[in-house]
């Protein structure tokens, strides 16, 4: 090694720890982000079934598989329910404010106690 080149590698390590300790962050928030999403996703199907059987606490089972702070939403029609779920995602730190977004899924399911059996005898579904 040449005598100028002695406080290079110091100088270019802090520029470049600061760089991968930021890239190491992002990667995790995206795996965290990831999880959560999928999250929403099964608590809207969850959800989704647990209205289709007319149980009267769908919300709170949705709930219960969701994200924290999660907002579940149930719209009952004459033959279908559709339960969506949104929850917060922030990296963690101070980039919290800066980058988070809302995540969300949506289901929809046939509500079981308006199918028919078929051939009019109110038999078991399938006919």
């Amino acid at each position: 090694m040449r005598r100028g080149d002695a406080g290079f590698v110091t100088a270019e390590t802090a520029v470049a720890l600061p760089a991968l300790v930021l890239l190491a962050v992002m990667l995790i928030w995206g795996v965290l982000a990831a999880g959560a999403q999928i999250r929403c996703v099964d608590a809207a199907s969850v959800g989704a079934r647990a209205a289709a059987r007319g149980e009267a606490d769908a919300a709170a089972i949705a709930r219960s598989a969701a994200p924290s702070g999660a907002d579940v939403q149930i719209v009952v029609a004459a033959d279908t329910v559709r339960v969506r779920v949104d929850a917060p995602s922030s990296p963690p730190g101070r980039l919290g404010s800066l980058l988070s977004v809302r995540l969300g899924a949506a289901a929809v399911a046939a509500r079981e106690d308006t199918l028919a059996g078929g051939g009019g005898g109110g038999g078991p579904w399938p006919p």
